[in-house]
């Protein structure tokens, strides 16, 4: 009984991974956040991003790569602040200077070409997306604000305030654990959030307005996938 539910459902999820597509994602750079209020009267919070447009450089199928992907560029750039293989990579293709490449896995590249451009009319309003992002750099922090510790006593002659208190035994085993965790820097750490909604798109000025906050800062590189 149980291995037939079993089966059943390690079918349903084969046939659901098998239905889910591949999106062609594309890179953009955050503007800032805001609101904005629906027919009801809700105040929705969104973050505005300048998504593409982005142009495809590279092509990998699964006869020669093993999989399919693109790869694609952002933003273009002086060849003077690029590498020589960089450079010599778009070159061969008769691309500008791109700035920032980046791949994504595809279901098939047989619609797509080099040189080929990714704009926001990729995406569709209600679709749910992936960003990814540099997080805010803080510093170094100590363990309240990097972990919410409590603090110990403030009176009564204590002379632990902030501090993290033990970190581990003595003689047995005589050695801290790795991952413990203690002060260091805060931030500035790749972090994908998932299943934002897309509430927005300005194709004429190439904006993307998503439901809720993404990684990092005004000006910040984002994936969009």
């Amino acid at each position: 009984m149980y291995k037939v539910f079993f089966d059943d459902f390690i079918n349903a999820i084969c046939i659901i991974s098998k239905k889910k597509s591949m999106t062609i994602g594309i890179l953009g750079t955050k503007v800032g956040m805001t609101q904005i209020f629906d027919d009801s009267g809700f105040a929705i919070p969104v973050t505005v991003i300048k998504a593409g447009p982005c142009m495809i450089t590279q092509i990998k199928s699964t006869e020669n790569e093993g999989y399919n992907a693109i790869q694609i560029g952002y933003a273009e750039s002086s060849p003077q602040k690029m590498t020589k293989p960089r450079l010599g990579h778009l070159t061969k293709s008769n691309l500008p200077p791109l700035k920032h490449l980046k791949e994504y896995k595809v279901d098939s590249t047989n619609s797509l070409s080099i040189a080929q451009k990714i704009t926001v009319d990729s995406f569709e309003v209600g679709q749910n997306v992936s960003i990814s992002g540099t997080t805010i750099g803080k510093g170094f922090a100590g363990t309240v604000k990097r972990y919410n510790f409590t603090r110990g006593p403030m009176t009564h002659g204590s002379k632990n305030h902030r501090e993290p208190g033990s970190i581990g035994q003595g003689s047995t085993p005589a050695k801290v654990h790795k991952g413990k965790k203690m002060a260091g820097r805060l931030g500035g750490k790749k972090t994908t959030i998932k299943n934002l909604e897309v509430i927005y798109i300005n194709s004429k000025d190439n904006l993307l307005v998503v439901k809720g906050s993404v990684p990092g800062k005004s000006g910040n590189l984002l994936s969009i996938s």
